[in-house]
């Protein structure tokens, strides 16, 4: 009877299967389109956008790129409200149905999302958008000029391009910003007689069937998780922005991924809680390509990146081979002149680190190229190398020479990524408070304070968040020491710049009139979490590390790099600590963020957990924002502590919020559970639902969410017996689990529940991937200096 316990596992594995085969060609490639058949975008139609800038042709086009362009991604996304069993869907994003809790009125409260000017709510179905309550584009605003499909002929592939038109390859503007709308190349005649957009929106038997095909696809452009309310023109109505008051490089601080990525936002259900984990602001990148590690990390600003890449030519050398050789460098597009100093043949790359772990190692235009795959460009490849959202199967690098080979959005989109840089080179300028409309009330300092805040700075923050600082002598120079011997160069580095001499140097940089100017306010180094004392699962995360999956875009010095040691973790049960010794190879490391424009950016950490998210994209509640979260960085102990454990252990651990299941409706179960309806409520009353669909729980309220989201499916040893021993203990614990959750009765309370989470406990924690499950611990730096200090120091952090 045993294996009856494995029935919800293995439907899950049947639910979310993983490709196989060869690889592939992208559906623009299999439609006879080209890269040169996919030009960038000429139009200054954002040019009221990041304060007016004036930009060059090429400039212009990057920000387009940004923008606009999804380089087939749409595909993905379509995909992925199968693989979360119905949880995700964009399409009912955009819409304004009666009865949502969110329409166009409400959207950046409620999603967090920036409403696209020259549109105006639904207020009926649209028969143009087969009955969908899409936002409508206003009369009196100019067509978009990139919905032209005689200039930008869309890719005509199945149903597309003869049951509907095949429109852009830009798509059609959405009403959100970052969001485009393209037809459906599955919408053919049969689907075309088979919607019902009614049901669509309230039906679930209709609605959640795994063969339900919508009239559109929605694709994501980069703007989607960066756009934001500018902080120097706050919108006088988030809901309704002009577009001066709109950012592209300021991030998606105010971003629900949990009502965005669960449009039901349903805390019974266990993805929506863990998606709850991440909050405002926050996303883990690694969502779909899962590491089976729960990580979410902020949407960050976009600041000073000439400087950045600056301090990268200073700090960031590292070395590439195999498959990292393949990314292009900017050498590849300009002959001469400051962008040809990132890289020395054959394998040299002085490098930014754009992924928190600092894993994005092989130059900025491979991070930028990297970031579209992750959003689904060459989906029908990239899914191939892992199980989308399960992760319960070995993950195989993507290669860029398969993208190249077969993707034609691959090769636009690396021909085209030089002008996006050339467009955040120009517009990544700093929102500095005294430019802010009421800032100058903010900055009440003397001269005094500002001179001690400077020198408190340098004494104490210089040494991490400074690209600007003192040369150091041989033997502590961190240049060229990635790889292998980094942590002992590190070592080095770190104890000189506790040295007088480093500390006299650093203080008349910063007490310099013009120490602000040009200054990317970080070295962008890999610092170790053993020495930040932050939450480990961001830092350990494998997406990056040799044959993962981005293998290709990761440097050889980042897949060498040594183990930083042992960190202290808790024991969710009881607080007890215990020691952890972080995996080499890549992990344990955090890259420093840049303080530009600290007073608009608040919450903190990597992952906005310090600190009172104010919903109000106002200077005001910006400033009320950075005070909670500044104070709390400097006092700790004003930090939130943990509802269960309290001061046993430093912080809060995510916990469920209610009673809570894993489900799966009855329309996305293979046929033949869907056709054992019956003899399913008969044989596992506590497994299946009224309706049929099967629900794995109850998980009680107050539940650890990263006990379960961070369990390690499977082992990384390269030994046989090493992996079958850890695929023993995987199956037991499972087998274990889901007997227990089977006996209980179909109504079981959350003391019930927890009494099995109690006594199984231990033994999930003990295969956890990451086990450090306190969120907004450490960077303790500056804490215990006295009141004095850290009053001047905040009053000279405002002027970032």
């Amino acid at each position: 009877m045993k294996i009856l316990h494995l029935l919800p596992f293995l439907v899950l594995a049947a639910c979310v299967s993983m490709p196989t085969g060869e690889p592939v060609r992208d559906e623009a490639m299999r439609a006879g389109r080209t890269a040169a058949s996919l030009p960038s975008a000429n139009e200054d139609y954002f040019k009221g956008m990041d304060g007016g800038i004036a930009l060059t042709a090429d400039e212009v086009r990057g920000r387009n790129m940004w923008m606009v362009w999804t380089g087939g991604d749409d595909r993905l996304w379509d995909q992925l409200t199968n693989y979360t069993f119905g949880t995700f869907d964009l399409l009912k994003i955009l819409s304004s149905y009666p009865g949502m809790p969110y329409s166009r009125d409400n959207r950046f409260a409620y999603l967090g999302v920036v409403n696209e000017p020259c549109f105006s709510r639904a207020t009926g179905p649209d028969p143009q958008h087969y009955g969908l309550w899409l936002d409508r584009r206003t009369p009196d605003c100019p067509a978009d000029p990139f919905d032209n499909p005689r200039k930008y002929p869309g890719v005509a592939i199945g149903a597309r391009g003869t049951v509907q038109p095949a429109g852009s390859y830009y798509g059609a503007p959405t009403g959100i910003l970052g969001l485009r709308l393209f037809p459906n190349p599955d919408f053919d005649a049969r689907a075309a007689a088979a919607w019902d957009p009614v049901r669509y929106y309230t039906d679930p038997a209709y609605y959640e069937r795994r063969d339900l095909v919508r009239p559109y696809r929605v694709g994501m452009s980069c703007g989607f998780c960066h756009v934001g309310p500018n902080p120097l023109h706050p919108p006088a109505d988030p809901e309704h922005p002009a577009w001066s008051e709109i950012s592209s490089l300021v991030g998606a601080q105010y971003f629900w991924v949990d009502r965005i990525f669960s449009w039901k936002a349903d805390p019974s259900n266990f993805v929506f809680q863990i998606l709850h984990t991440s909050r405002p602001g926050t996303l883990d990148t690694s969502l779909v390509s899962s590491d089976n590690i729960n990580n979410p990390r902020t949407m960050n600003a976009i600041y000073n990146l000439g400087d950045r890449l600056g301090s990268a030519r200073r700090w960031g050398r590292e070395m590439l081979a195999g498959g990292e050789l393949d990314n292009r460098q900017f050498n590849d597009f300009v002959a001469s002149g400051p962008l040809t100093q990132f890289f020395e043949p054959p394998n040299t790359v002085y490098t930014t680190h754009v992924l928190k772990d600092g894993a994005d190692s092989v130059g900025a235009l491979g991070a930028l190229n990297r970031v579209y795959l992750n959003i689904g460009l060459y989906s029908e490849e990239w899914l191939r190398h892992f199980r989308p959202i399960i992760g319960d199967a070995p993950v195989t690098p993507i290669a860029i020479s398969t993208a190249r080979t077969n993707s034609a959005y691959w090769d636009a989109t690396e021909f085209q990524t030089p002008d996006m840089a050339g467009f955040l080179l120009k517009a990544s300028a700093p929102h500095h408070l005294r430019d802010a409309p009421g800032g100058s009330a903010y900055l009440h300092a003397s001269a005094e304070q500002l001179r001690h805040g400077k020198t408190v700075f340098a004494e104490n923050c210089a040494r991490c968040h400074s690209s600007k600082a003192p040369i150091a002598p041989p033997t502590a120079s961190i240049q060229g020491c990635a790889g292998p011997d980094y942590m002992a160069c590190f070592e080095r580095y770190w104890a000189w710049t506790k040295t007088d001499d480093f500390k006299r140097q650093m203080a008349r940089i910063v007490q310099a009139d013009d120490f602000l100017e040009g200054n990317y306010l970080s070295n962008d180094m890999r610092i170790p979490i053993t020495l930040l004392g932050t939450n480990a699962c961001s830092p350990v995360a494998t997406n990056g590390i040799r044959g993962n999956i981005w293998d290709n875009f990761s440097s050889e010095s980042y897949k060498t790099l040594p183990s930083v040691g042992s960190i202290t973790v808790y024991d969710p049960f009881t607080g007890a600590p215990k020691e952890w010794t972080v995996p080499a190879g890549g992990r344990g490391y955090t890259r420093v963020p840049t303080l530009i424009s600290l007073w608009a950016t608040a919450p903190y950490l990597q992952n906005n957990s310090v600190g009172r998210f104010d919903p109000s994209p106002s200077v005001g509640a910006r400033m009320a924002s950075f005070t909670t979260g500044i104070e709390q960085m400097l006092w700790p102990e004003r930090r939130e502590h943990d509802a269960v454990l309290g001061a046993r252990i430093p912080g809060v651990i995510d916990r469920t919020t209610a009673t809570s299941y894993l489900r799966i409706p009855k329309g996305y179960l293979p046929d033949y559970v869907q056709n054992a309806a019956g003899l399913n409520a008969v044989l596992f009353p506590a497994l299946f639902d009224r309706e049929g669909g099967l629900r794995l729980g109850p998980i009680p309220a107050g539940t650890p969410v990263d006990l379960l989201a961070n369990l390690d499916l499977l082992s990384e040893s390269s030994s046989p017996s090493v992996r079958v021993a850890h695929d023993r203990q995987v199956l037991g614990l499972v087998l274990a689990l889901a007997g227990d959750l089977k006996a209980l009765p179909p109504n079981a309370t959350d003391e019930q529940a927890r009494h099995i989470f109690a006594n199984l406990g231990e033994r999930v924690y003990a295969l956890s991937k990451c086990p450090d499950l306190v969120v907004n611990k450490g960077h303790l730096f500056g804490t215990e200096l006295p009141d004095r200090d850290k009053l001047a120091l905040i009053e000279f952090l405002k002027t970032f």
